[in-house]
């Protein structure tokens, strides 16, 4: 084994242990990766002010505050939002109930033409009535076994102690780890990592920030419009919708049809259903031509079902935890197939010409076929002028 070849196994080597760690300590690394993404987010605004001629300590003291105080206004303002918005729902669910049973079964049964006893609503809501009552059963136990371990209860607020405190240090200290991070690369290939790792702060700026003004407008957006429908649940739809929205149409199909629904249900006109299509509509077009391009851009590339897939490949690896970074992670992996590709073209597999005779009579065939078709100068006394 030669030098080149011992010395790419050792990175492989290295790599799969640095994989093998994070799929093996995956259930505690929320909070510290909840804790890195604030740092992330918070770096880029530290640094100005490092420009301005403030410290380090004292930057980071102010971005962390500024920090601090939004989240927690927001969590002030959105909790009692949600819980009107959720005593609303629960006021008005024997209303969808009702419709279900009297309005959208009926019409599916006519539609289909399918056995009334296949949709036997007495039946359903008895099925459903004893489903409900043994996952409140087990909820109950559930709730109840967590409460009374104070390991539980520990470990939460060990979490939302840990997130801020690890935030703050990461974030004062960012800068340096990076640094340390870059000493500790192999010589070899320290140029090129470095090259790819600011390619994917790129495209991890464009993804992260943008992407989370774009769930942030399209949730006011459809929670407004829906509101000036008349839909009494619509800030709750819009809510839904704008956080699920970096799914491509998920947010709007799951928001559409809720919507849809609560209008059916509160209205039962094809006025208020025209108007929350046009809500709708209007917000696909809003993501489409003018927060998409301008907040996130055309840095990251990801096609939608590459997206889908991301998210249900890093939920089914990593739990929530890989639904968080699933696109994120998707995004650096962008960049990296790009490197690949253009060190593929590159390379003597990509470039070394075609060997096989039967190629080259191919080659022989067509240059000949294109020498027959070639015009030909007209032969004197034969008709020519």
């Amino acid at each position: 084994m030669n030098h080149e070849t011992s010395r790419r196994w050792q990175l492989l080597a290295i790599t799969a242990v640095i994989v093998f760690l994070i799929w093996l300590l995956a259930p505690v690394l929320m909070p510290f990766a909840l804790a890195a993404m604030l740092a992330y987010l918070g770096d880029p605004l530290a640094d100005r002010l490092q420009r301005l001629g403030m410290g380090r300590t004292w930057a980071v003291s102010i971005v962390f505050t500024v920090i601090s105080v939004v989240v927690v206004g927001v969590l002030l303002l959105l909790i009692p939002l949600i819980q009107r918005q959720f005593q609303n729902l629960a006021e008005n669910l024997p209303h969808y109930v009702d419709w279900v049973r009297t309005t959208a079964l009926p019409w599916v049964q006519a539609k289909l033409r399918l056995d009334p006893n296949v949709f036997d609503t007495d039946r359903l809501l008895a099925t459903v009535r004893e489903h409900i009552g043994s996952v409140g059963t087990i909820a109950a136990k559930a709730v109840a076994k967590v409460t009374q371990s104070g390991m539980g209860v520990v470990m939460w607020l060990t979490n939302a102690v840990l997130i801020p405190v690890v935030a703050f240090y990461l974030l004062r200290d960012w800068d340096a780890m990076m640094a340390q991070i870059q000493r500790m690369l192999p010589r070899s290939i320290e140029p090129t990592v470095v090259r790819l790792a600011r390619e994917s702060d790129e495209v991890l700026g464009a993804f992260v920030r943008g992407q989370l003004l774009v769930m942030l407008a399209l949730g006011v957006f459809y929670g407004l419009g829906l509101t000036l429908v008349g839909i009494s649940i619509g800030p709750l739809i819009g809510m839904v919708a704008g956080l699920l929205s970096f799914v491509p149409y998920l947010g709007f199909m799951i928001g559409f049809v809720a919507a849809l629904i609560a209008a059916l249900v509160q209205y039962g006109d094809w006025t208020h259903v025209i108007l929350v299509g046009v809500v709708f509509t209007v917000g696909q077009l809003l993501e489409g031509y003018v927060l998409v391009p301008r907040l996130v851009g055309g840095k990251i590339g990801l096609h939608p079902v590459a997206v889908i897939f991301a998210v249900l490949a890093g939920g089914h690896l990593f739990g929530f935890l890989g639904v968080l970074l699933a696109l994120p992670a998707a995004s650096v992996v962008v960049v990296l197939m790009r490197y690949a590709i253009s060190r593929y073209r590159e390379s003597d597999l990509y470039m070394e010409p075609a060997t096989d005779a039967s190629a080259q009579s191919i080659e022989v065939e067509v240059e000949v076929d294109v020498e027959t078709r070639r015009p030909q100068p007209p032969v004197p006394g034969d008709g020519g002028p």
